[in-house]
């Protein structure tokens, strides 16, 4: 199996996900003792918030450049960076590897296609909602997108930061967040994308009308099934032979 580079630590409570994820799927698969081949590179999320916070993108570009190539000198032979939001900064490393770079909207895109769904509801943080980056890409492939109201966008924002990310799993914000995905669905939302990889930890199936797609699963399944077909699906969610 080709090694997996996975770039994390924003947060640590999600890339803790990735990391189970990815062993339970090989375990799954393969039975016995088998587990994942992966290199993790965790950051310390402190430095990399204040630098969404204070707008330093030129230098979470570069960042994420280094430990990208950085994992990439390490043996891995496909890179994920494990959070949507920093897919803003994502261009300059997606450029620098010479190995595949899965993009996280592109996964999620295509379990979209896979779903049948034309219009997504996308939950994140706040920026990944409010700014094109990533409902853009996702419209590459032929997807409507919708988004919650400012109140919405601002529970969800602060879901993510002051609970998740610390590994606060509340009940009470678990309702409130059933309630923006009730309203996304209201609106025409055929599937809603959990676009923030912490969001899994307290949303499930159960908590939705319509389908939702877990980024951070759907990011580990596509990696695996890329690695192991040799090669990665493309964002349009046509099938390939390596498609997820």
């Amino acid at each position: 199996m080709t090694t997996i580079g996975v770039l994390g630590g924003m947060s640590w409570e999600s890339s803790a996900l990735y990391y189970r994820l990815a062993n339970e799927l090989v375990r799954e698969r393969r039975g016995g003792l088998a587990s994942a081949d992966l290199v993790l590179r965790s950051l310390d999320f402190s430095a990399v918030r204040e630098m969404q916070l204070e707008d330093r993108w030129d230098d979470a570009e570069a960042l994420l450049r280094r430990e990208g190539l950085a994992l990439q000198g390490a043996g891995a032979g496909l890179v994920l960076l494990a959070t949507n939001y920093m897919h803003k900064a994502a261009g300059p490393l997606e450029e620098a590897l010479d190995v595949p770079f899965l993009h996280l909207a592109d996964v999620v895109a295509s379990a979209a296609h896979r779903e049948g769904a034309r219009v997504v509801g996308l939950l994140g943080a706040g920026a990944t909602m409010r700014e094109g980056f990533y409902a853009e890409r996702l419209a590459r492939s032929g997807l409507e997108v919708v988004v919650p109201d400012a109140q919405g966008i601002e529970r969800v924002d602060r879901a993510v930061f002051d609970e998740l990310c610390r590994g606060v799993l509340s009940d009470a914000t678990r309702a409130d967040l059933r309630a923006v995905v009730a309203g996304l669905v209201e609106r025409g939302a055929q599937a809603v994308a959990l676009s923030c990889t912490e969001l899994e930890l307290l949303l499930t199936p159960e908590d939705s009308a319509v389908p939702l797609l877990p980024s951070a699963r759907l990011h580990v399944e596509a990696a695996l099934a890329a690695t192991a077909a040799g090669g990665v699906a493309p964002p349009s969610g046509q099938p390939t032979a390596a498609s997820v």
